[in-house]
C-alpha cells in the first residue's frame, strides 16, 4: 500500500470508530443526561490532549514556537469561520441548535423540529435537516483528519499512529453523544449506527488525504500545519463539547470525564513513544 493509501486508511479506521459510541444504543435508548454530558466531557479531553501532546509539541520540536503559533491562531479561526459561514445543526441530548447563515427562508435558530413539523413536506424536512447535521459533523471532524494526514506526512509514523488512536478513543464517545439525541428523535439503533459511522468514516480520510498532500509537497509546512490542526481542534472543545456538556447540573462529572480524557491521552503518548 502506498504512503497516501495509507494515510486514507488509517483516517477512515479512526473515522468509523464513531460507530462504536453507537452500538449501546442498539440495545437501549434510555441514558442518562450525566452520561451523555460524561461522554462529552471524556472526548473533549482526548481531544485537548492529542492538541498538545502529538500536534503542538512536536509542531515546536520540529519549527519555530511563532510557526506554531501561527498554525494555532489559524486554525481556531478556520473552525470560527466555518461555523459561521455554512448552516448546520447540532443535536443535543434533547434539543437542536442550528447555526450559520440562513438556511432558506428560515434563519439558523429557527429550523423546525421533526414534531413541531413546518408547513413542507415533512420527507423534505428530513433531508433538510439530516445535510445540516451532516454539516456539523463535517466542520468537526475535517481537523481530525487533517492532523492524521499532516502526521504521515512529516514521516513521523509513531506520531500519525499516536494521533490516530487518539481520535480513534476520542471518536467513541463522540458517536455516543451524536447517536443519543439521533435515537431519541426516532431514529432506529441500525440507521444510528450507520450514520454515526459514517459520519467520521466519511470527512476524516478526505481531510487525511489533503493534510498529507499540503505537508508532502510544501517542505518545512508541519509546524504550521500542526498548529492549525490543533488549533481547529482545542476551538471545537471550547466552542462546542464543553458548552454542551455543562448546564444540566453535571458540570462536575464533565469535568472529571475531561481529566481523565486529557490523562488517557499522555498515557497513549506515552506508550506509543512519539
Amino acid at each position: 500500500m502506498s504512503p497516501f493509501g495509507e494515510v486514507v486508511f488509517v483516517a477512515a479506521i479512526a473515522g468509523c470508530t464513531t460507530g462504536i459510541g453507537a452500538l449501546p444504543l442498539l440495545f437501549s435508548d434510555r441514558v442518562s443526561h450525566r452520561v451523555y454530558d460524561g461522554s462529552l466531557g471524556l472526548a473533549a479531553g482526548i481531544m485537548v490532549g492529542a492538541a498538545v501532546f502529538a500536534l503542538v509539541l512536536p509542531g515546536l520540536e520540529l519549527g519555530s514556537p511563532l510557526e506554531v503559533v501561527v498554525g494555532i491562531v489559524a486554525g481556531g479561526g478556520f473552525l470560527l469561520a466555518a461555523n459561521a459561514a455554512f448552516p448546520h445543526l447540532h443535536l443535543l441530548f434533547s434539543e437542536e441548535r442550528a447555526e450559520g447563515p440562513r438556511t432558506g427562508s428560515d434563519p439558523a435558530g429557527d429550523l423546525p423540529s421533526a414534531a413541531e413539523g413546518s408547513g413542507t413536506d415533512p420527507v423534505d424536512d428530513d433531508l433538510r435537516r439530516a445535510a445540516l447535521v451532516g454539516g456539523a459533523v463535517t466542520i468537526h471532524n475535517v481537523p481530525e483528519g487533517l492532523a492524521v494526514g499532516i502526521a504521515f506526512a512529516s514521516g513521523e509514523t509513531a506520531l500519525g499512529v499516536a494521533i490516530a488512536t487518539a481520535i480513534a478513543v476520542q471518536n467513541v464517545p463522540d458517536g455516543f453523544a451524536m447517536a443519543v439525541p439521533a435515537v431519541r428523535a426516532g431514529v432506529s439503533g441500525p440507521k444510528a449506527l450507520l450514520y454515526t459511522t459514517l459520519s467520521g468514516g466519511v470527512p476524516e480520510p478526505i481531510a487525511a488525504a489533503v493534510g498529507f498532500s499540503l505537508v508532502a509537497f510544501v517542505s518545512g509546512l508541519f509546524p504550521v500545519a500542526a498548529g492549525f490542526a490543533a488549533g481547529a481542534m482545542i476551538a471545537v472543545v471550547f466552542r462546542e463539547l464543553i458548552p454542551s456538556s455543562h448546564g444540566h447540573g453535571y458540570a462536575d462529572t464533565a469535568t472529571a470525564t475531561f481529566v481523565l480524557g486529557f490523562a488517557t491521552m499522555l498515557l497513549v503518548d506515552t506508550v506509543l513513544a512519539v
